[in-house]
């Protein structure tokens, strides 16, 4: 990886941090996209080492924690009422508070991912980390976004209503939870899949938007953090100046990301990125196939 460029850092660090929240996927695009360009770029994606690690994936690592940190700055007031909430719960005993309901909401939520993730994660990045494969589940995003907004539809004409994130119960944010789990896979969108189980659940999107973005700040930040050591070994070598400014591009774009998606879910859908996905999706299976 002491081929990684400044450039090529930069470029790298601000496509993760708006596809790690636009509804698109942050790991597919940061195959398909070097993958598309060619030449070095494209090397970055399939070069590994002799025992088989690919450097790259490393790099992503560093990115992926700046982008939970960016979750964390933006929300900094909603995680300092729910942990202050989590504590109130454990020293009364009881869920009685709205804070207290979000944060067992969360950690509920996060357990199907967590377990998952702890044992799957590696052997599916292992297997799936191809562009081809990512341009076949980005198409599949897109058909998951568009199923999600039709029985949204369907649920709305039904009853009429929708929820907000106090509405949801422990069951509710335990399936959520689980559509982290598709996200496993390359191309497969975190925030698009959980804000998918969220409007299917009865939530409106602002809100389905808002429980997702929670939701994924300790899945990446723990995911980050867990593979962090791989940085300081052969896979980091030469490559700490864009480590860091990869990170911090990336933490610029995940800010950023988050402040017009929090406004744009407001009074739109997810039809837009449905169609991206099975454009983008379907012009790159051609391109790999």
């Amino acid at each position: 990886m002491s081929d990684l460029t400044y450039t090529q850092s930069v470029v790298m660090g601000l496509l993760q941090g708006v596809t790690e929240l636009f509804p698109v996927s942050s790991l597919g695009h940061s195959l398909i996209v070097p993958a598309w360009i060619g030449g070095s770029w494209g090397r970055l994606v399939t070069e590994s080492d002799s025992s088989g690690h690919t450097p790259f994936l490393a790099f992503l690592v560093a990115l992926h924690v700046a982008t939970a940190l960016a979750l964390i700055v933006y929300y900094w007031r909603d995680w300092v009422a729910i942990v202050g909430g989590f504590v109130g719960t454990l020293r009364t005993r009881r869920i009685d508070t709205a804070d207290g309901k979000l944060a067992w909401l969360i950690i509920i939520a996060t357990i199907p991912v967590g377990i998952v993730g702890l044992v799957a994660e590696k052997p599916l990045r292992e297997v799936f980390a191809t562009p081809l494969i990512a341009a076949i589940f980005l198409f599949v995003n897109g058909l998951v976004l568009l199923a999600a907004e039709t029985l949204r539809r369907r649920q709305v004409v039904r009853r009429r209503e929708q929820g907000d994130i106090s509405s949801l119960s422990s069951s509710d944010a335990a399936v959520i939870g689980s559509f982290q789990i598709f996200a496993l896979l390359p191309g497969i969108s975190r925030s698009g899949a959980t804000i998918s189980g969220g409007i299917l659940r009865g939530l409106d999107h602002e809100h389905s938007a808002k429980f997702a973005f929670l939701l994924a700040t300790p899945v990446i930040l723990a995911a980050g953090v867990l593979k962090i050591p791989e940085l300081f070994g052969p896979e980091g070598s030469g490559i700490g100046g864009q480590v860091v400014v990869g990170s911090v591009s990336a933490f610029v774009a995940a800010f950023a990301a988050v402040a017009f998606l929090a406004r744009f879910f407001r009074t739109r859908t997810l039809y837009p990125f449905v169609a991206y996905c099975l454009v983008a999706g379907g012009i790159s299976i051609a391109l790999f196939a």
